[in-house]
């Protein structure tokens, strides 16, 4: 007896009325028909010729029917599973809080029950996951709240700084008993101060010319008259200020800052209002200056930086001296009427200014004294930062220049007089000198910190401009070294606790080299 080829596709269809909503079962049974279907139809089509053979018409209709069933459930099952998906979603939308039983929906009851288990199991761990995840929003709107600057320009602004509390010991007496640079001849001093505390103000502004602005300024309370070659009369003191514009290789500038001569400075928690290393070796000054930037790529993980600025440099202070240039008289660089002009350029490696860095620069800027007698400040300068290893760096910068004064070296002098020419000729001191710093990285908390520098002007250029004894000019200093260490533990993000010693050899071109030891603890706490 001959099978019959519809009689399997019409037993494909009937099982299919009965299974409807079993998506997966239905779909292995429609396959299985057209597979069998077309298998009956190749056997019968590939069979020896019979009397009773259907003729090749016949089996493609045939086999065209089969086909047109298959397609026509396999486009059932298509909109039974978008029907789940919708009451799917219905079901999301209809979860109420705990304890509450979800509302059921009239359709497809086979479908909310499948879903019901996994429901059940995830609903406790959503809701957790929702709680916390609402917990942390409420904690983060109401500290965006409590610390929200509003501004005229409408534009972030975030206040930052640096509360710190310092304590020192100094065997010998030394310029600034909190944070000292050079030794005294007389007895030491110990005691406490809070007014190296420092408050800063970051802002962003508006994208200028397809650059983004930025903008920040940083003050102490480190003002004092007897200090008045960096500071002004008063307690606030302006320390730093910057204004830019960044693309994205380039970036223009105005700041209040360190030449950009010397980027790098000794890491120190005891000496910030005089930075670690002031006039023994350190270029630290604080100078308006404004510049331009820009960066050459020379593969994903190495660049080429060139640097050029104006610079005004300030007059040093005489030790001693309360007083060099009355407020608001000009400089010496604003009397020739001429801004000074440095640049520098840099190779720099690694990712995010973690590399190796090497930079060399030069400084030029015309001076004038009020008996019109005029003197130039020159530099050449080179500066290291060196990552050794994974917990080591190394880091430094060196001159050589004269009449750098009001950069943070020279002894504190730009300019003297020579002896045979009193009143008729000024020189510019020459001068050289540099520092350089071991850090050490034990883990990410804490860290150590050794370092030497020396400022040396020339002290046979001194000795030749020495007045007579009895004179009440500035005898000279001709040299000042330093030797410092320290440890800086951070036991969270925004505590500092450090530990320093330092040791001052200072020279004087008329007299014997005066030592000081130096104990400081600093305390801090960023916000």
């Amino acid at each position: 007896m001959k099978a019959n080829p519809d009689r399997f596709a019409g037993g494909c269809h009937a099982g299919d009325s009965s299974e409807r909503r079993r998506l997966p079962a239905t779909v292995g049974l429609t396959l299985a028909c057209v597979i069998l279907s077309s298998g009956r139809a190749w056997g019968q089509s590939t069979g020896p010729p019979t009397a009773s053979a259907e003729t090749t018409k016949e089996r493609v209709e045939r086999l065209t029917a089969a086909m047109a069933q298959a397609q026509a459930q396999i486009d059932a099952n298509q909109r039974v599973l978008i029907e789940l998906q919708k009451q799917l979603a219905e079901l999301q939308k209809q979860m109420v809080p705990e304890g509450d039983p979800p509302e059921t929906t009239a359709t497809s009851p086979s479908a909310a029950a499948a879903l019901a288990d996994a429901v059940a199991a995830s609903k406790t761990e959503s809701k957790d996951e929702i709680r916390e995840r609402l917990a942390i929003d409420e904690s983060q709107i109401a500290t965006h709240e409590q610390t929200k600057v509003e501004t005229e320009s409408k534009y972030p602004l975030k206040v930052s700084g640096m509360v710190l509390f310092n304590g020192f010991v100094n065997t010998r007496m030394v310029d600034v008993p909190a944070s000292p640079a050079y030794v005294l001849p007389a007895s030491g001093s110990t005691g406490f101060s809070m007014r190296q505390t420092v408050l800063g103000i970051d802002a962003r502004g508006p994208h200028v010319f397809g650059a983004a602005s930025q903008a920040d300024v940083r003050v102490d309370f480190f003002a004092s008259s007897a200090e008045s070659n960096y500071t002004a009369a008063g307690l606030l003191r302006l320390r730093t200020a910057h204004a830019r514009l960044r693309w994205r290789d380039t970036e223009a500038f105005v700041e209040l800052d360190r030449t950009i001569l010397a980027p790098n400075s000794p890491s120190s928690l005891v000496a910030v209002a005089q930075p670690e290393l002031a006039w023994a070796g350190n270029l630290w000054a604080w100078n308006p200056q404004v510049g331009v930037s820009h960066d050459f790529g020379l593969s994903e993980r190495s660049r080429i930086r060139t640097q050029v600025a104006l610079i005004d440099a300030m007059d040093p202070q005489f030790p001693g001296v309360t007083s060099v240039t009355a407020a608001g008289s000009p400089t010496l660089a604003e009397l020739s009427r001429w801004p000074g002009l440095e640049g520098r350029i840099a190779f720099l490696g690694g990712d995010n200014g973690l590399g190796p860095e090497i930079g060399f620069g030069g400084y030029y800027s015309p001076h004038r004294t009020d008996e019109d007698l005029r003197f130039d400040a020159w530099a050449g300068t080179v500066d290291l930062r060196l990552p050794v290893a994974r917990h080591f760096e190394i880091t430094g910068n060196a001159y050589r220049g004269q009449g750098l004064g009001g950069l943070g070296a020279g002894g504190y002098v730009d300019y003297v007089y020579p002896a045979y020419a009193w009143g008729e000729v000024a020189n510019g001191l020459n001068d050289v000198g540099g520092w350089a710093q071991l850090k050490a990285r034990a883990t990410q908390r804490i860290e150590a910190n050794a370092g030497f520098g020396i400022d040396n002007p020339f002290a046979g250029q001194i000795k030749t401009s020495a007045p007579p004894e009895g004179s009440t000019r500035y005898a000279g200093l001709a040299r000042n070294r330093s030797f410092y260490s320290n440890v800086i533990y951070s036991p969270s993000t925004y505590l500092l606790l450090s530990l320093e010693y330092r040791k001052i050899w200072t020279n004087y071109a008329l007299g014997p080299t005066y030592p000081g030891d130096v104990i400081g603890i600093g305390a801090g706490y960023r916000f």
